[in-house]
């Protein structure tokens, strides 16, 4: 009945049943309906270790009515594959054209069937799920559809999707039996630890398992004494007491029964000894199983940041993956944790909008380090304290008289908010003082310029908190300045890549790279350029998706697939709703190693949660900060292409980059940098790069014309774009 139901609930009412059935401490509702050998093969079969996965798995195999697993991971689908494979198993989609004919000669033959992507029950399975056979003569029928099919009594049913919340109706609910794999905090740490060990000290599952195994063997050897104890005795002639055989019989017996209890003490003991090695690395479990939830949370901020479990699991691999200085566990540990958390921090960053990343590095700090907030601060941050800001007796009048000389009034609601909510702080603070405040007051950069005495007694985290309340100019530089901190970076830049170096180097075929782009931008060019230097043009393929567009992009993507080809289908977000069925055709395909699929789309709240999750998501904009913009500019340049041509050339270049990167970073201050937003893309800096290079080779001594230059780009390439004469005169200053 609890299978649905999450870890928590589980255990709360299972305590509930043991207390009031006054069952003895320690009893374990695993072990009591398994064997240790049992989950042992399951183990090995892929299951994961943790104590829910086993749970689970008891209800799939010894339950009554037909299991419908909830898996977003696949993982317990290919252990139930494995744990099948000797049962005549065969594996359908729900959306196979030939489902039904697969389904009424599974019936008719008695296979195992495992039914995939099955989103919602199909009403074509309710009559076998509520089993409503028709008895002629001795066969059992079924009606399936329209056809009544002989029904075989070794078939079994299973029934999987990776849908995190499938379509579960009442009257289907009281026929299947859910069965939650969804990732929980628990079940991910015992799921990480089991990794962990594997990697880092793989002789102590290798013994744990081999101790369980001989342990399982005595208590079966146990058992059979006890058995032919029982078999003699009920078999004994006589009188018992005369009958010598019988009587050495018993005594060794016994013996042997002392034996093998004292064996299993000591396998007791020794494993005790194992876990608490095992234990060791809890720690760095713990510290990833939070990450993985902290980053899962960002869906609630925009649709497309998602992440899949199977894309944290493989960067938890690189970390451990990371080679070892021979340290003591504890510094190992904290290694591979800062490691795995820069891993992350990096691959999330670069799929978040420039805008959010900020955001991003506060959420993670907070979640990863708790420690560094007290009660209220954080509340207070984000804006959820708000109650009464001004007692009744005061006025707004009254609140500003009270304030501070060197304090703007337009600060009296935040301030007179942290007074209230955070007393002990503002007591601390003296903003009485004017001459000690007056630095912070006067500064450029206030958060740098904290009164020194202060800052030692105030958190880093109620440092931010006051330049918000007084300084909130400078609120996004104290914040930057707190995350990468917290976080142990010299500064917040993640988010950079290389789409060469991506897709060289961390891609696979099976994954499909989904750039998310923002209005205006388009990758495109960029993606043709790296795949013509990569694969050729001839096996490159574009589709602009819209309408009539469904059957050539899935026709093409077959055919990419098989001869491993590169596509890209552009737009997504103008087809959400055949989404679906494109990313069930990706699940079903098993492509060429060389085959790589690209998407483009912008953002949209209806976008499909599993082929977000399945995807390697890029987003495709202009990098924070005029440096990173030239350091993305300078490596999508082959080496040839700088190297081919005189040091003017590359002086040219530079300069060209550098004012495209300028151009861009405008568009973060507006309405101080440009009066609105405009729409500077690669493909501006692609027209000057091939002007400048026509100029150059037409040019004698490679003496460039800077005015006709500086006219293209005022009049066409940059300027094309500018309607405001005020922002016409800001590229000119670049310009000139």
């Amino acid at each position: 009945y609890l299978s649905g139901a999450s870890e928590d609930i589980r255990q709360r009412k299972l305590a509930d049943w043991c207390d009031k059935l006054a069952v003895p401490p320690g009893f374990d509702f695993c072990r009591f309906l398994s064997t240790e050998s049992e989950q042992l093969q399951w183990k090995a079969e892929g299951l994961p270790s943790d104590s829910l996965s086993i749970e689970n798995a008891l209800v799939i195999l010894q339950g009554r009515q037909c299991p419908f697993l909830v898996d977003p991971s696949q993982q317990a689908t290919e252990w139930l594959k494995k744990n099948l494979k000797d049962s005549r198993l065969e594996v359908i989609n729900q959306q196979d054209s030939n489902f039904t004919t697969s389904l009424e000669l599974a019936v008719r033959f008695g296979k195992t069937l495992i039914i995939q992507e099955v989103d919602s029950v199909e009403p074509l399975l309710y009559p076998l799920l509520r089993k409503e056979f028709t008895a002629q003569g001795p066969r059992s029928v079924i009606l399936i559809g329209e056809k009544a099919v002989d029904f075989n009594e070794d078939f079994r049913l299973f029934l999987t999707t990776r849908n995190p919340a499938p379509v579960i109706s009442s009257d289907s609910g009281s026929i299947v039996t859910e069965v939650n794999f969804t990732t929980t905090r628990a079940g991910l740490t015992g799921q990480l630890l089991a990794v962990t060990l594997q990697s880092e000290k793989p002789e102590l599952e290798e013994r744990k398992s081999k101790l369980l195994q001989a342990e399982e063997e005595k208590k079966v050897q146990l058992a059979q004494l006890e058995e032919s104890l029982l078999q003699e005795l009920a078999t004994a002639e006589g009188n018992i007491l005369e009958n010598h055989t019988l009587l050495d019989s018993l005594n060794q017996t016994k013996a042997n029964s002392l034996v093998i209890q004292e064996a299993l003490q000591e396998s007791s003991r020794i494993q005790v000894s194992l876990d608490q090695e095992r234990d060791a690395f809890l720690p760095l479990a713990k510290t990833a199983s939070t990450l993985f939830f902290v980053i899962s949370d960002l869906y609630k901020l925009n649709n497309m940041y998602r992440f899949s479990l199977a894309s944290f699991l493989r960067l938890f691999q690189r970390a451990l993956s990371t080679k070892s200085d021979g340290s003591v566990t504890e510094v190992r540990i904290k290694t591979l944790s800062n490691t795995l958390q820069m891993l992350v921090y990096d691959y999330v960053c670069r799929s978040l909008f420039k805008a959010d990343r900020l955001m991003f590095a506060l959420h993670l700090a907070h979640g990863m380090h708790p420690d560094l907030f007290q009660q209220n601060e954080w509340e207070l941050f984000t804006g959820l304290l708000v109650a009464d800001m001004f007692r009744r007796q005061e006025s707004m009048a009254r609140v500003r008289d009270s304030l501070p000389t060197w304090v703007d009034p337009e600060r009296a609601s935040a301030l007179n908010l942290l007074k209230n909510k955070l007393q002990t702080l503002y007591r601390t603070l003296t903003l009485d003082k004017t001459d000690l405040w007056a630095p912070f007051a006067r500064s450029s950069q206030c958060e740098m310029e904290f009164p020194p005495h202060l800052a030692k007694k105030v958190s880093p985290f109620q440092q931010v908190l006051v330049v918000q309340a007084l300084r909130p100019d400078r609120l996004q530089s104290a914040m930057s300045e707190f995350a990468a901190k917290a976080l142990g970076l010299k500064h917040l830049s993640g988010g950079n890549f290389s789409l060469k170096r991506v897709v060289s180097h961390e891609t696979v075929a099976s994954e499909p790279i989904l750039l998310v782009v923002s209005a205006g931008s388009d990758p495109s060019q960029d993606l043709q350029e790296l795949a013509v230097t990569s694969v050729g043009k001839e096996h490159f393929h574009q589709v602009a998706m819209g309408q009539g567009q469904a059957e050539i992009a899935l026709q093409l993507l077959n055919d990419c697939a098989n001869s491993g080809d590169w596509l890209c289908l552009k737009n997504l977000h103008l087809v959400t709703s055949w989404l679906p069925t494109l990313e069930k055709e990706l699940n079903s395909l098993e492509p060429n190693p060389n085959f790589r699929l690209f998407l483009t789309a912008e953002v949209h709240p209806r976008f499909p949660a599993i082929l977000l999750q399945t995807s390697l998501k890029l987003t495709y904009e202009s990098p924070p900060g005029i440096r990173n913009n030239l350091v993305r500019t300078i490596e999508s340049w082959t080496p040839e292409f700088l190297a081919n041509g005189s040091v003017t050339r590359a002086q040219s270049l530079f300069a060209v980059a550098w004012l495209h990167a300028v151009v861009q970073e405008r568009r973060t201050f507006i309405p101080q940098g440009w009066t609105k937003f405009y729409e500077f893309s690669q493909s501006d800096l692609r027209a000057a790069t091939d002007i400048l290079e026509r100029l150059l080779a037409r040019s004698e001594g490679g003496v460039v014309p800077w005015e006709y230059m500086h006219g293209l780009m005022e009049n066409a390439i940059y300027g094309g774009r500018i309607d405001n004469t005020f922002d016409i005169n800001v590229l000119k200053s670049y310009l000139l």
